[in-house]
């Protein structure tokens, strides 16, 4: 079976367990290509360095989707134009290899596999545009993206109280903070 990869490196040989989110060091891979299109960019990571915030740390990172019953994924652009700005005109690749034995250390995704060993890459596909191959996948039905104009006004509660909330947490993430700032200054604004 083929599991993919994404990243904004195109010239891996070798891809190395790196600490995210979960906090231990894996390799994360999907049992479908798709999914691994939203890695291409990082929203965070992309807004510091367009804006000159400089950062040497392990960025923390955004991802904005879910799975619909049936296991489809959607993405949702939590503020305006967030889909323009994250990935229109990002190069990347999607990463393909063979064989992974799952570490079992995240099971709460669909189609994810991780491993806690160094993966030896058995292909890879170039993507020169990140934005037009989501739009491509969301055109052939293989995920769904909601447009912030779409989000209901419950969903856009939720998220202002969930970013307050990690705004307040990301104490050693000085990076996120500076994103939730300026991508959601009114849920922040009496933190600032």
């Amino acid at each position: 079976m083929t599991f993919f990869h994404a990243s904004s490196k195109t010239d891996l040989q070798i891809l190395e367990p790196r600490i995210s989110n979960h906090g231990i060091p894996l390799v994360y891979f999907s049992e479908k290509r798709e999914n691994v299109l939203v890695y291409l960019s990082n929203a965070i990571e992309k807004y510091c360095r367009d804006t000159g915030f400089s950062y040497d740390g392990i960025w923390e990172k955004w991802g904005p989707y879910g799975f619909d019953r049936d296991g489809k994924m959607i993405l949702e652009e939590y503020y305006p134009d967030a889909l323009e700005e994250t990935y229109r005109g990002v190069q990347g690749c999607i990463y393909k290899a063979e064989d992974i034995e799952d570490s079992g250390l995240v099971s709460n995704i669909p189609y994810l596999i991780t491993s806690s060993e160094p993966v030896r890459i058995t292909g890879k596909e170039i993507v020169p545009d990140a934005l037009e191959a989501l739009l491509e996948a969301e055109k052939n039905g293989l995920i769904r993206i909601i447009r912030y104009e779409e989000m209901s006004e419950k969903k856009k509660i939720w998220l202002a109280e969930t970013m307050k909330k990690e705004y307040l947490e990301a104490v050693n993430h000085p990076e996120y903070r500076y994103f939730i700032q300026a991508r959601f200054p009114d849920a922040v604004q009496d933190f600032c």
